[in-house]
């Protein structure tokens, strides 16, 4: 068996933390996960006694091969795009450590974390587009 990139050992083990430890709320299907490495689907709970309580969200991780030197792109996919001002209608959320402030110390559960309590900070729903 050929040995792994550094991204896919890094993936890897993080997948397994998730598994082991997963975020409030949170849940991945770890087998579909390990099958594409590159792509990972997580759903998401809008947390308890906020806006967001009782919806069901998808938030979709795309990595690229210089994970984790590079950010993954994170967006939220499915039927239902939570309605937030640093949230786009097509899914991309505005999120400064998914760009500029990207630290390969961040993890998929640090980034989760973050867009939770984004979500949860928010106390009306309202789109970036609306005055």
């Amino acid at each position: 068996m050929a040995s792994k990139a550094p991204y896919e050992k890094r993936l890897l083990k993080e997948l397994q933390l998730f598994v082991r430890e997963p975020p409030q709320g949170m849940f991945i299907d770890a087998e579909q996960a390990e099958q594409n490495l590159k792509i990972w689907v997580i759903n998401m709970q809008g947390a308890e006694g906020t806006l967001y309580d009782g919806e069901q969200f998808l938030l979709q991780f795309k990595f690229e091969t210089s994970y984790p030197f590079e950010s993954p792109e994170v967006t939220f996919v499915g039927q239902n795009i939570p309605v937030h001002p640093h949230v786009y209608s097509n899914g991309h959320i505005c999120l400064s450590i998914l760009t500029a402030d990207w630290s390969p110390a961040l993890t998929v559960q640090s980034v989760c974390l973050s867009i939770m309590s984004m979500l949860s900070s928010c106390k009306t729903k309202m789109t970036m587009f609306e005055e």
